[in-house]
């Protein structure tokens, strides 16, 4: 789309655009990835409907960089070219709030495989 259109469109169908794209990316997934990050992507849209107007900005720039991440490990045929993802690094962990980690170690359960183990906040000050 040209930037034109883009500055053209209201905030809310901006943020429907970038959500189709990324369950329309997740199509090059492999299956269980694909369902995971179609639910994760799902469930992250809705819980910040109601975010202020700072949160939404940032909630849309990490979002279309997932999008650009995705497209750059993905072939033009929507296959994968190699590793899918990338490492967190320790100044991004270290700026999430305990509710964020708390849904990171959930993501990392789910993504291995793992049933049922779960993490608390009070777990989080026990370790510190």
């Amino acid at each position: 789309m040209s930037q034109i259109i883009i500055d053209q469109l209201t905030h809310a169908q901006k943020v429907r655009i970038l959500y189709k794209t990324i369950l329309r990316l997740h199509r090059g997934l492999p299956e269980e990835l694909r369902d995971l990050g179609d639910k994760y992507a799902r469930d992250e849209f809705r819980r910040h409907l109601q975010c202020s107007p700072m949160e939404a900005q940032l909630f849309m720039t990490e979002w279309a960089k997932y999008a650009v991440t995705i497209t750059s490990q993905l072939g033009l045929k929507g296959k994968s070219m190699g590793t899918i993802g990338g490492e967190l690094d320790s100044n991004t962990v270290e700026m999430l709030k305990e509710d964020q980690v708390i849904q990171l170690y959930e993501l990392m359960l789910a993504a291995k495989g793992l049933e049922g183990d779960t993490i608390t906040a009070k777990d989080i000050h026990n370790s510190k």
